[in-house]
């Protein structure tokens, strides 16, 4: 079958990027990214392409070269599914915060949605790509949904997970390592498998674009994201042991990253990972394991995620007692908000948590990210309810300026490896600093030399 028309159900992260790559390469495909969101959809649609709502390297270009050729975003939801023949889902999946499964398990009920309104609207035969983060067997529950509501038109369900890292989603789907397919192993699902692969093959070598069952594909996603997480957690212990021993976690990761079973990425030590998946994956893992009995399984995953919690709090913890023991009223100036460079998303960002911890301490926060608008500061502090929206705004100063957010600061703690941060003059900042001076790098980005010559204290991660 020859696709025709897209609908991507979810213009965020995932589904905006990816669609805009799949138009840039496919021009004679017709891709409609649909949103219920008002203010989302008129961001993408914005004449500046410096005001689309996902900030990545690249993505302005691709986005300008196809919307309004064969790239088009809009609220019509129901319009875009009618005419599609192949729809992709690509909402959030956050995790549960209520119920059973509260905390763990990936709640579902914006997929549900999607199935439903599929089914109401379709009139036609639609291949259904899985593209959010799903639990395993989620692909069942869409067809059940589907095959039980719809006007008796038939349905294939493709899972078809995205492997992206912010910050190089443009480049990563350019040229992606791989392309999971997953679908049914009945002609009809090979037939829908075959369809999609095709779609990809105008820019990916076949041999890159893989085909498996629907759970195994399913489940590689979440397996992937767990074994990266796992690397991090594993080097980020290994640096609260380097800094009692004298050792120096990044020649540590050096001399194991060299041995080739082994390979040198992920292995950056740094105050924790974050991003909507690598947690919310995990804790997926975890639940799906716990529900089968595993519960040794379960706790093996758990402990990637009590590690990741544990760097973040002692991060935090190593500022207050460097600063005498107290941060009630002092001014501690974070450099960095998104939970990694070259992006504007800072879900599960470490910056958040060592925020609050400082926060629950008296601290006065000044805030400084080159991609992150205020709102959101303020936004994922309250989503916390530690404390009230009130006493966030009168904790956190949001600043425009890296220079205004550190003068008369006491501290700076580097919480994003924004490479422009290297870049800024560190005399300056420190001639308007209270003294002494200090500098608590969470990314292990900046000169230790040149700053310690300067005058600052400065500590690092895992030395």
């Amino acid at each position: 079958m020859e696709v025709k028309t897209i609908c991507c159900i979810g213009a965020g992260y995932v589904g905006g990027p990816t669609m805009a790559v799949i138009a840039e390469k496919c021009p004679h495909i017709k891709v409609t990214v649909v949103d219920l969101n008002e203010k989302r959809i008129a961001a993408w649609n914005d004449e500046n392409l410096d005001n689309i709502p996902v900030y990545e390297p690249g993505l302005a270009a691709v986005v300008g070269a196809a919307r309004g050729r064969n790239l088009f975003f809009s609220t019509e939801v129901d319009k875009a599914i009618d005419e599609a023949d192949m729809i992709f889902i690509s909402v959030n999946t956050p995790t549960k915060t209520y119920g059973v499964g509260k905390g763990m398990a990936a709640d579902l009920k914006y997929i549900e949605l999607c199935a439903r309104q599929i089914a109401r609207v379709a009139k036609t035969d639609k291949i259904v790509v899985e593209k959010s983060t799903l639990p395993v067997r989620t692909a069942s529950a869409i067809k059940d949904i589907l095959d039980h509501t719809g006007n008796g038109v038939n349905f294939q369900i493709l899972s078809n997970p995205e492997f992206l890292a912010e910050g190089t989603a443009v480049a990563d789907l350019h040229n992606p390592d791989r392309v999971l397919i997953g679908g049914d192993t009945t002609p009809e699902g090979q037939k829908a498998i075959q369809a999609l692969a095709d779609i990809y093959a105008n820019w990916v070598p076949k041999d890159r674009i893989l085909t498996t069952n629907v759970w195994s594909s399913e489940l590689s996603k979440l397996t992937a994201n767990a074994f990266l997480a796992q690397r991090v957690s594993s080097i980020n212990a290994m640096s609260e042991l380097c800094e009692k021993t004298g050792a120096d976690v990044n020649e540590v990761a050096k001399a194991i990253g060299m041995d080739s079973r082994i390979g040198p990425k992920f292995l950056k030590s740094s105050v924790g990972f974050g991003g909507s998946c690598f947690q919310k994956d995990i804790l997926n893992l975890v639940y799906i394991a716990k529900s089968y009995g595993l519960n040794e399984v379960a706790d093996y995953w758990e402990q990637v995620i009590i590690m990741n919690d544990h760097q973040k709090r002692r991060f935090a913890k190593n500022i207050i007692s460097t600063l005498y023991n107290t941060v009630s009223g002092k001014k501690i100036t974070f450099l960095g908000w998104a939970f990694k460079k070259d992006t504007n998303d800072t879900r599960e960002s470490a910056a958040i948590y060592v925020a609050d911890d400082l926060l629950s301490e008296q601290a006065h926060i000044a805030v400084y990210d080159p991609k992150v608008e205020e709102e959101q500061v303020y936004a994922d502090l309250n989503y916390l309810e530690t404390r009230s929206e009130q006493e966030n705004k009168s904790g956190v100063a949001v600043h425009t300026n890296p220079y205004e957010a550190c003068k008369d600061s006491h501290a700076i703690a580097v919480l994003t490896e924004w490479d422009e941060f290297k870049t800024y003059d560190w005399q300056k900042i420190y001639d308007s600093m209270l003294k002494p001076a200090f500098v608590f790098d969470g990314r292990n980005l900046l000169d230790k030399n040149q700053l310690e010559k300067i005058g600052f204290v400065y500590q690092s991660i895992g030395s």
